[in-house]
């Protein structure tokens, strides 16, 4: 029997006491008001990441693949999507085969698909030379590879053919996420309506809310759809962070890094999709126009950052790893301190500085 000890952050309430761990699973939570002083969470769930310590999963690579997992995995992300950006259909299919045995292996959750079915007026870092309205033909040819690997796709609903594409997404086990779009409260609204369920990294790589045009903000903030936001400070203001977080409630507010491979990296040239981006303290931008290009975030920092901002420890680590593992119908393996529950956990100083993680009851060296 192994024993975390310290305060220890459940769904309703931060429980100074011990964390019990019989093999893999969490066994029981102790209460004992002399427990200590570090933070005990769940692990992260990243349903947004490109990338991380030099590593990248754009490529398709899976050796860059596990190196991009192993890093977030340091820092706490014990379970994460692998996403990729808007790349040609080979690029795609290549990808899907070569990540699905790490699918199966418990490498990464899943893939997401970040395009190529975008909006060229709200492409942001996305290349606008792969960009392209849905094809039935490749949606179906890559759910069929993935067998259940691929978890997530990003659509624009404005496209010719992408509510279609949305619900085929649905029917077929896939999340369908609204993002990198120009589309209208109506076009939003009825994206969700096809069967959409979370917004890719809300305000970024959309058209901005108008008080006579709600657009997709106030269109996915209405709505029942989870949203994605990205807390480093550079994306979104920290006061946006937490007024997003509230209007949406932290059941369907989910933190995400979208990191590309600069992360943990030191300031240079990197490559996103074809294009070169430029990093410059933390911030990474397109070389060539300048748009923000993902970001060099982590989920410890993520996490730190919500609380910064003013949301308390259990809606920070409900935002972190409670609703993003539900969204992927996770909630009863991951994401909550809870006995039966895997013992994914990383254990944080009083000051939420990462001490330790463990994932299936094994320390991560």
């Amino acid at each position: 029997m192994t024993r975390i000890s310290g305060r220890i952050v459940t769904p309703t309430a931060v429980i100074p006491g011990h964390l019990d761990l019989d093999g893999t699973d969490i066994a029981a939570i102790v209460p004992d008001p002399a427990a200590g002083d570090d933070v005990i969470v769940p692990g992260f769930v990243d349903v947004h990441c490109h990338g991380g310590g030099g590593h990248t999963f754009t490529t398709g690579d899976p050796a860059a693949a596990r190196g991009a997992a192993a890093f977030h995995l340091g820092h706490g992300t014990t379970t994460l999507l692998a996403s990729l950006v808007s790349s040609p259909f080979d690029l795609m299919r290549a990808a899907t085969e070569a990540y699905r045995p790490l699918v199966t292996e418990g490498v990464i959750a899943g893939i997401h698909f970040e395009g190529p079915y975008l909006s060229g007026v709200r492409c942001g870092a996305q290349n606008p030379a792969f960009l392209r309205d849905p094809v039935p033909a490749e949606l179906s040819e890559i759910v069929k590879i993935g067998d259940g690997a691929v978890r997530m796709m990003t659509i624009a609903p404005e496209l010719p053919g992408a509510l279609d594409a949305i619900t085929y997404l649905r029917d077929h086990g896939v999340l369908a996420a609204i993002g990198h779009t120009d589309a209208s409260y109506d076009q939003t609204l009825a994206g969700v309506a096809a069967g959409a369920t979370v917004a890719t990294h809300l305000f970024n790589g959309m058209r901005p809310p108008h008080h006579r045009e709600p657009g997709p903000v106030v269109g996915m903030l209405s709505s029942t759809a989870a949203v994605e936001l990205i807390a480093d400070n550079i994306h979104l203001h920290p006061g946006m962070l937490t007024f997003a977080a509230r209007s949406a409630g932290t059941d369907r507010a989910i933190l995400v890094t979208d990191a590309m491979d600069a992360t943990g990296m030191p300031d240079g040239r990197y490559d996103l999709g074809g294009q070169e981006v430029v990093v410059a303290d933390r911030v990474a931008r397109l070389a060539h126009g300048g748009s923000i290009a993902g970001s060099t975030l982590t989920m410890d920092a993520a996490l730190r950052n919500a609380v910064a901002a003013g949301l308390s420890l259990v809606e920070a680590v409900a935002m972190a790893s409670t609703t993003p593992a539900r969204l992927l119908g996770l909630s009863g393996q991951v994401g909550s301190l809870l006995p039966g529950l895997r013992a994914d956990v990383v254990v944080l100083t009083a000051d939420l500085t990462r001490r330790r993680v463990m994932r299936a009851g094994t320390w991560i060296p």
